[in-house]
């Protein structure tokens, strides 16, 4: 089962949590807080793995968790961090950020890995609070929350060329004689419903990938048909073979088989469509398809088309040629870069403190500053509420919620927490 598309949840692990605790050795006057700080919290990491081929292993499992972090323990001890969490991708993965549509990495490379959430710092113990003039804290950090989105992972195949093709012009043939490949090949439209790639091996050392694509039919960047589903995976080929029906039987005109699928490469990516490509005619073994192929490649000439041939996927003729012309013109040509979607731009300095009504009463405050420090903030605890409002007040946001108009006893939301405002 070929599956090119999933839709993921990844959660990180959450900071382990301060701990309060204070030296009670003997014969040690004023040990002091001695709580150590908790351990951070797990990535989820996503790695190329070359053995993998499609993304069914996502069809089934759709959420991945990293673990949290270990509370810390007295005597200056650190929790343990979390472990991460690891799934692995196929070569020519892109993963998006599904709620903003945000590319977060394209991975192509063997071994290549991206951290696509990040877990949360452990909690300070009280030991991080003592100061000359506050040396027993009785309060610590609670751990900060690891980062949680749903992805979305989109696969595009890492082949060298790519087969294009109306349905039944012989691609599938093609791929399964000059390679191990093995796609299914039968006398009816839409035979190959998933791409397959094969390794074309001429000599030693000189080797390329060919994909065999499922066909496509006029309208198909509309949908029609398989729709644009698959065009995606030509994206990725630096060069383009684009077969002909010579047999007449069932498009009588080559020409202007080429011209449709021309039409929709263009309405898909005109990008797309100044790919290099090879154009071959193919079913030569057929009665009249030698001379329907000289008026055909003579009229291609014309139009400036120099690179044409033409073989019979079945009988072998003139194969062998297409191949060294391939290998060829893959020497020469570089691997198309991604041109990936605009990050979404980075909010201004002024914007990073915000508070806003949403409400009769009700004011929100965002701010990943203030969200983090609301999130670790142990607000069962008198002594971590009043380190709480010193940095709020450090942080202005006691001024911004006056410059909004909040009044006393207004409800005012930071992150989860709600709390009534106080003067």
């Amino acid at each position: 089962m070929f599956v090119d598309e999933a839709r993921i949840q990844v959660r990180a692990g959450r900071g382990g949590n301060g701990v309060v605790s204070f030296r009670r050795e003997k014969y040690v006057p004023r040990g002091g807080p001695d709580g150590g700080d908790g351990g951070r919290g797990g990535d989820v990491i996503a790695v190329v793995d070359e053995s993998l081929r499609t993304l069914i292993d996502f069809h089934y499992h759709k959420h991945y968790r990293a673990e949290s972090g270990r509370p810390g323990e007295g005597g200056n001890r650190q929790g343990r961090n979390g472990r991460t969490c690891v799934f692995r991708v196929p070569p020519g993965t892109l993963i998006y950020d599904d709620e903003t549509g945000c590319l977060l990495a394209d991975l192509t490379q063997p071994g290549q890995q991206v951290v696509v959430a990040r877990g949360g710092r452990g909690g300070r113990g009280n030991a991080a609070f003592a100061t000359a003039t506050r040396q027993t804290p009785r309060f610590a950090e609670r751990g900060e929350p690891g980062e949680e989105r749903w992805l979305r992972l989109e696969l595009k195949l890492l082949a060298d060329v790519a087969l294009i093709g109306l349905p039944n012009v012989g691609k599938s043939t093609l791929l399964a004689r000059v390679s191990a490949a093995r796609p299914k090949i039968a006398s009816y439209p839409f035979t190959t419903l998933v791409p397959h790639l094969g390794v074309v091996r001429l000599e030693e050392g000189r080797s390329f990938v060919l994909a065999d694509l499922p066909g496509l039919i006029e309208g198909a960047h509309q949908g029609r048909g398989l729709g644009d589903r698959f065009l995606r995976h030509v994206e990725r080929a630096p060069l383009l073979v684009h077969l002909l029906d010579l047999s007449g039987l069932e498009r009588p005109d080559p020409l202007a088989d080429f011209e449709t699928l021309n039409t929709e490469l263009q309405a898909y990516s005109p990008h797309l469509a100044s790919r290099p490509q090879i154009v071959v005619g193919n079913k030569l073994d057929l009665p009249g398809a030698k001379e329907r192929w000289e008026q055909t490649a003579a009229e291609l000439r014309n139009r400036g088309w120099i690179e044409v041939f033409g073989i019979s996927a079945v009988t072998g003729e003139g194969v062998r040629e297409l191949l060294y012309c391939l290998a060829d013109r893959l020497e020469t040509l570089p691997r198309p870069e991604l041109r990936p979607s605009e990050p979404p731009p980075a909010p201004a300095v002024a914007e990073t403190l915000r508070v806003e009504e949403e409400e009769p009463g009700v004011f929100v405050v965002h701010g990943p500053e203030v969200e983090r420090l609301v999130a670790m903030t142990d607000l069962d605890n008198p002594e971590g509420v009043l380190h709480l409002q010193q940095q709020l007040r450090r942080l202005g946001v006691l001024r911004a919620l006056r410059e909004s108009g909040v009044a006393e006893g207004d409800v005012v939301r930071v992150g989860e927490v709600e709390f009534d405002f106080v003067e």
